[in-house]
């Protein structure tokens, strides 16, 4: 990621993060059930309202340490293989983006400019690379 674009991710975060998490994490699960309905069943006995907490943050740590990426790659990894015990797919990474794009839009309003898109673009793609490769080390 570039410099820029590392800013870009940071400041909207910041202003996504003084919406309540509930919030975001109603927005953020309800398309993500719509475009991956499959998934759902991964959450069938979670309390959607403590995974939304738990969701804001993780973005909120990883985003705070984003131009420090090796600091947080043993932390990627610990994410990675939770995935895979909860049977996340590859194919899934990119509903999850696609439903995180559309939740950071509907956040940010007049905000989501397409600078800021191409950067959270850019770091999503970043860390679903990432956990996607460490989930290939995890045994079956």
């Amino acid at each position: 990621m570039k410099t820029n674009q590392i800013l870009l991710v940071k400041e909207s975060f910041s202003l996504v993060a003084k919406i309540p998490a509930e919030t975001v994490g109603s927005l953020f699960y309800n398309r993500l059930f719509e475009i991956a309905p499959e998934v759902k069943a991964m959450f069938r006995n979670a309390d959607i309202s403590e995974q939304s907490r738990k969701l804001l943050s993780m973005l909120s740590y990883v985003i705070g340490r984003l131009d420090k990426l090796d600091t947080i790659l043993e932390d990627v990894a610990r994410l990675s293989q939770r995935h895979v015990k909860y049977g996340v797919q590859e194919y899934q990474y990119e509903k999850v983006g696609e439903a995180l794009l559309w939740t950071l839009e509907q956040g940010l309003g007049k905000n989501w400019t397409e600078d800021t898109k191409e950067a959270w673009v850019a770091c999503y793609t970043l860390l679903s690379g990432a956990m996607k490769e460490m989930s290939q080390e995890v045994p079956a």
